[in-house]
């Protein structure tokens, strides 16, 4: 007999979609997560038991260290037979850090891992909270005729498309579409009916296959915006840093870097002496090509690590995941290069 999907962990981080006016000030405070129903008892009409489990304190969005995504995939990882799917409820502005990072510590994973919030808070009367939140449980619960999650992996939900996780960019602080996946397709769409993008959601090869979760992260990566006339003393000081073991450089176009000696004797320098320096385009769509221009051919010869089409968020996050999985440099750049959860064309 096949078993259907009858039950969710809804996870209140904190963030904006949980807020609600105060009437004796009419301030926008949190409110007990745990009696959601009462602000949208739409989510009664869903044929699924959904569990309440809110963080305490809540943690604003600004403020997410990697202590809470170790918290969320260990939550996930001992709750993971006891549910079918799981939404979590985060703030917008570091969403795609979290919900990227989930997703290369959840290993194996074959059930949805549903990321949403607003732009509004739930308790207003225009917010988007609700739609969202009403739309990612009925993702999270989807199932087919074997019983088997039609979103087997972390993604994130907003203003009627969802997204993978990874390959998700935060583009707009005042509109609803706050969202966007420029180098992969939308998983999914919402409008009448939520149609499903088959082809282009992870498929589960084994769903035999036990979570595992790896928690042990190396944060030790900082990140070089190139702009015009950046200065010698200021690359100097993120590409030598002490403590910092992978430098992301954020290129122009395809990949292009100033070719002036002394920025490419700084990365050379910071090369031997043991950091992992990775190519990552400014551009939000598109891929990294160091082939193409001169300034590109230097860094490749140099011994750089391109970031293809990674987004930033899913590149330090990836890093981060990879340097605590390797102590060997060579593992976490020859790893770099590889699809690990979709986040590379």
């Amino acid at each position: 007999m096949i078993k259907n999907l009858s039950s969710l962990l809804l996870i209140y981080t904190g963030g904006t979609i949980g807020m609600k006016v105060d009437p004796a000030d009419g301030a926008l405070k949190p409110f007990d997560f745990s009696q959601i129903l009462s602000e949208v008892p739409e989510i009664l009409k869903f044929a699924c038991k959904i569990d309440v489990h809110s963080y305490n304190p809540l943690i604003d969005s600004s403020d997410v260290e990697t202590g809470l995504w170790v918290s969320l995939v260990e939550l996930i990882k001992e709750n993971y037979d006891k549910y079918d799917g799981f939404v979590i409820l985060h703030g917008t502005d570091t969403m795609a850090y979290t919900a990227s990072a989930v997703s290369f510590m959840l290993e194996n994973l074959s059930k949805a891992v549903v990321f949403t919030g607003s732009q509004l808070p739930i308790g207003v009367p225009r917010t988007d909270g609700r739609e969202n939140l009403i739309s990612a449980i009925e993702i999270a619960s989807a199932h087919d005729e074997n019983g088997h999650s039609i979103v087997p992996e972390v993604s994130i939900f907003f203003a009627g498309t969802l997204v993978r996780a990874n390959r998700a960019t935060k583009i707009n602080a005042e509109e609803f579409s706050a969202f966007r996946s420029y180098n992969y397709p939308p998983l999914a769409t919402a409008g009448v009916k939520i149609r499903y993008n088959h082809p282009a959601i992870h498929s589960v090869y084994d769903w035999g296959y036990g979570l595992e979760v790896s928690t042990k992260l190396d944060t030790r990566v900082s990140i070089l915006k190139i702009h015009p006339a950046i200065t010698e003393s200021v690359a100097r000081n993120v590409l030598l840093a002490e403590g910092c073991r992978a430098v992301i450089i954020e290129t122009y176009g395809s990949g292009n870097a100033p070719s002036k000696g002394w920025f490419i004797s700084l990365v050379q320098e910071a090369i031997a002496k043991g950091k992992i320096i990775v190519n990552k385009t400014q551009c939000l769509g598109g891929s990294v090509d160091m082939n193409i221009y001169e300034g590109g051919r230097l860094l490749l010869a140099s011994g750089v690590v391109s970031a293809g089409d990674t987004t930033t968020e899913a590149t330090l996050a990836k890093l981060f995941y990879l340097m605590g999985l390797y102590e060997d440099n060579d593992m976490v750049t020859k790893a770099m290069a590889k699809s690990l959860r979709g986040e590379l064309s």
